[in-house]
């Protein structure tokens, strides 16, 4: 009984010397001190500078899109290489798209050369779940043209965008080459 009544008074002073010791380290080691120390109001929170307990009057900013015909206007670069174009030119009249969209009147390639317009890649022709090639028959997942590209519009962000896409050749800059780097570093068993 004595034995183990030791071995408890023992236990709980070793306890509390390394509690000591802890106390004396952690007493002179320095704060981690903060250049600065501000405090922001709501106000300040996020990028618009408005309250955020009224949305009635607040829009986000939407830029301004074109108003000219196809074949009228400068073509945005692509953002990254394989990324869908945007559409250059005003939409007006050519929506809703339907079953067989406006677009492809200008766009397939068999009319776009005489049209000016940027012919659909051959990406547009495959199914791309099998790779079975449709012999110049658009995809059926391809018909709703907007779901990928949208209209060029011409905004002030109020953050730059600092990204810069990569291009490995000047052509990919201004066309697809999706087909040909679709399974690039998948391995077949």
């Amino acid at each position: 009984m004595m034995k183990a009544k030791n071995t408890q008074s023992l236990i709980l002073i070793i306890a509390l010397l390394i509690a000591a010791g802890a106390t004396l380290v952690f007493a002179e080691s320095k704060p981690y001190v903060y250049a600065e120390t501000r405090t922001y109001d709501e106000e300040e929170l996020g990028i618009r500078q408005e309250s955020l307990y009224n949305e009635r009057d607040t829009y986000p900013a939407q830029g301004y899109k074109t108003t000219l015909e196809p074949g009228e206007s400068e073509r945005f670069q692509r953002s990254f290489e394989n990324s869908p174009p945007l559409v250059p030119h005003d939409l007006t009249g050519m929506l809703p798209l339907g079953r067989e969209p406006i677009c492809l009147d200008c766009h397939m390639p068999e009319e776009a050369v005489s049209m000016g317009a940027t012919p659909l890649p051959k990406s547009h022709f495959v199914e791309l779940g099998t790779g079975t090639d449709l012999n110049g028959k658009l995809d059926g997942d391809r018909y709703n043209c907007l779901q990928c590209h949208v209209t060029q519009n011409r905004i002030s962000p109020p953050i730059a965008n600092l990204f810069k896409g990569e291009f490995r050749s000047e052509d990919s800059r201004h066309r697809s080459n999706l087909l040909s780097i679709l399974n690039e570093g998948v391995e077949a068993d």
